[in-house]
């Protein structure tokens, strides 16, 4: 079972990340996030931030969907997240080792090629 402080540790591990200040957790790379805590909105009521969901950038709606209708217990999304390559993450429902090919998945994504390939560079040099 993962948690929020298991996707600090796992976002703050990756090149070129950045926390920004808010109530839960919020991870950049080269200023475009990957994940972060959900803010749920209830009507009527005030925002709550989550740190037990995770919102992860996913890439498209291909990938989006396929999380979506393979693991639903995992994976859910919201009509605000409509036409976003973003998928929400139950922490309790996966462990942290998925938790990191996801994390770091979102981040490869986002992070600019050059970066994507000096991980990539270090990633060959420890496995050689």
């Amino acid at each position: 079972m993962a948690d929020a402080d298991d996707v600090r540790r796992i976002a703050l591990a990756l090149p070129n990340v950045k926390e920004i200040e808010s109530e839960g957790f919020d991870f950049r790379v080269a200023s475009k996030g990957f994940v972060w805590s959900y803010p749920e909105r209830r009507p009527g009521k005030p925002r709550v931030i989550r740190t037990d969901i995770a919102v992860l950038f996913v890439g498209d709606e291909g990938e989006k969907q396929a999380l979506l209708l393979g693991e639903p217990d995992v994976f859910f999304t919201t009509s605000g997240y409509d036409g976003w390559p973003l998928v929400m993450l139950r922490l309790a429902e996966v462990d942290v080792e998925r938790l990191e090919e996801l994390v770091t998945d979102a981040w490869r994504m986002r992070a600019p090629d050059a970066i994507v390939a000096d991980l990539d560079d270090a990633d060959d040099f420890s496995n050689a």
